[in-house]
C-alpha cells in the first residue's frame, strides 16, 4: 500500500523519510538553561519512535526568555555542551532528522513549572523581570513586563543569531523559529498585545517588522542548506486579535526572504481566548497558508489517528503532520501507523524482532 504520510519529503537539503514530525514540546526540567539526563531519556526514546523529525522543546535564546526557570537554553557555551553530551549519545543510535525550536517567553515567562502551580514568579520569588513588546501583562495579576527599547531589540536579534550558530554547531538540521502560544514573537504581532507608538506596532506592516527582523538575522547566520522555518499561532481566537489572514500576509513574507515551512498552531496570548478545540481543528489554517502561499505547512492539533494523518496529506491539508501529546502517550504511534496502513518505519535492530504477527516486515532495515 503506498501511502502519503510514509512518503518522504524535502525541506531544502533535509529529506525526511516520512511526514510524521514531533512536535516540540516543554519538559521543564534543565538546570540554569542546561538539559540533562532527563533529556538524554527523553530524546533517545522518541529518537526510536520511526517519526520522520524530532523537534527540540522550546529553547530560550536569553536567560529571560526562559518559560521557567527549568526551561532549556542556548545562550552560553555551558548550554551548548549540555546539549552536546546528550546529541551525541542520540546520534550514537538513531538518524532522525533533529531540530530545535528557538525561542523567548516574553511576558510569559519567569512562571513556576506547571506541576507546582505555573503562576507566574516575581523577581522577589527567583523569577526575573519579563520583557514585551509593551508594558501589559498577560494576566492582571503578573509583573508588569518592561517594554523592550531599541538597544533591548538589536539585543534579542544578536542572541536569536547567536542561538542558530550554536544550534549548526551542534549538528541539529533545521531550526523552527517561536512565534507562537502569546510568546514574545508573538505578541509583537497581535494588535491585542502591541500597543507600539513606534515603527514596531500599529498597522500590520510594523507589527511584523520584529519577527521578520528575527527570521532575517537567524536566516543569514544558518547554513543555506538546511531548512529554517516558523511555528505561528494562526489565531488568537479573540475578536479583534490575530487571525488567519494576517497569518496569511506573514506566511508571504515569510516565503520571500526564504522561510521553507510554517508550523501553524493556534492561541496562547490571551486569557479571553476561546478554543473550539476538536479532532484536526487546526488543519484548517495550514491548509490556508498552503493553498494561498505555496510555502510547506506542518498541521498540529488534535491529530491521533494513523488515517486522520493519512487524509489530512492526501486531501491537501498539510504537507507534514506533527504529534505532541499524542506521542508522549504511544511513543511507537509511527509503528503503530506503519503497521495499520500496511508502510515501513525505521527501528534499531534491537527491537525487529518486536514486530507482531501479520506485521513482520514492518521495519525497513529488517532484512
Amino acid at each position: 500500500m503506498t501511502t502519503q504520510l510514509f512518503s518522504s519529503f524535502s525541506l531544502r537539503g533535509l529529506t525526511l523519510p516520512n511526514r510524521i514530525v514531533i512536535a516540540p514540546m516543554c519538559q521543564y526540567s534543565s538546570t540554569d538553561g542546561n538539559v540533562g539526563d532527563w533529556h538524554l531519556m527523553h530524546l533517545g526514546a522518541l529518537s526510536h519512535s520511526g517519526a520522520g523529525m524530532l523537534i527540540v522543546e522550546a529553547t530560550a535564546v536569553s536567560p529571560e526568555g526562559r518559560i521557567t526557570p527549568a526551561c532549556p537554553g542556548l545562550w552560553s557555551a555551558e548550554n551548548e555542551a549540555a546539549f552536546a553530551r546528550v546529541l551525541a549519545a542520540v546520534r550514537r543510535y538513531s538518524a532522525i532528522p533533529m531540530a530545535i525550536q528557538l525561542a523567548h517567553a516574553g511576558r510569559k515567562a519567569s512562571c513556576a513549572v506547571p506541576w507546582q502551580g505555573g503562576s507566574q514568579l516575581s523577581p522577589a520569588e527567583e523569577g526575573w523581570q519579563t520583557v514585551a513588546p509593551s508594558a501589559d501583562p498577560f494576566n492582571a495579576s503578573d509583573v508588569v513586563p518592561m517594554a523592550l527599547d531599541g538597544a533591548g531589540l538589536a539585543r534579542l536579534r544578536s542572541a536569536y543569531a547567536e542561538a542558530a550558530r550554536r544550534a549548526d554547531r551542534l549538528g541539529f538540521d533545521a531550526v523552527e523559529i517561536h512565534a507562537a502560544h502569546g510568546y514574545l514573537l508573538h505578541e509583537f504581532l497581535s494588535p491585542l498585545s502591541n500597543h507600539r507608538p513606534d515603527a514596531y506596532g500599529g498597522s500590520l506592516e510594523n507589527r511584523m517588522r520584529f519577527p521578520l527582523e528575527v527570521f532575517e538575522t537567524v536566516r543569514s547566520v544558518w547554513p543555506s542548506h538546511k531548512p529554517l522555518g516558523m511555528r505561528i499561532s494562526a489565531t488568537d481566537w479573540v475578536d479583534g486579535g490575530w487571525d488567519i489572514e494576517q497569518t496569511v500576509a506573514l506566511a508571504r513574507a515569510l516565503k520571500a526572504r526564504g522561510c521553507d515551512f510554517l508550523h501553524a498552531s493556534s492561541g496562547g496570548l490571551s486569557p479571553r481566548q476561546r478554543v473550539p478545540a476538536a479532532p484536526g481543528y487546526q488543519v484548517p489554517f495550514a491548509r490556508r497558508v498552503r493553498s494561498d502561499t505555496g510555502m510547506p505547512t506542518i498541521a498540529v492539533g488534535l491529530i491521533t489517528e494513523p488515517r486522520q494523518a493519512e487524509a489530512i496529506l492526501a486531501e491537501g491539508g498539510a504537507d507534514l503532520v506533527a504529534l505532541a501529546r499524542g506521542i508522549l502517550y504511544d511513543p511507537r504511534w509511527p509503528w503503530h501507523a506503519a503497521a495499520e496502513l500496511g508502510a515501513k518505519v525505521e527501528a534499531p535492530p534491537q527491537y525487529w524482532r518486536s514486530a507482531p504477527q501479520g506485521a513482520e516486515r514492518l521495519f525497513a532495515q529488517d532484512v
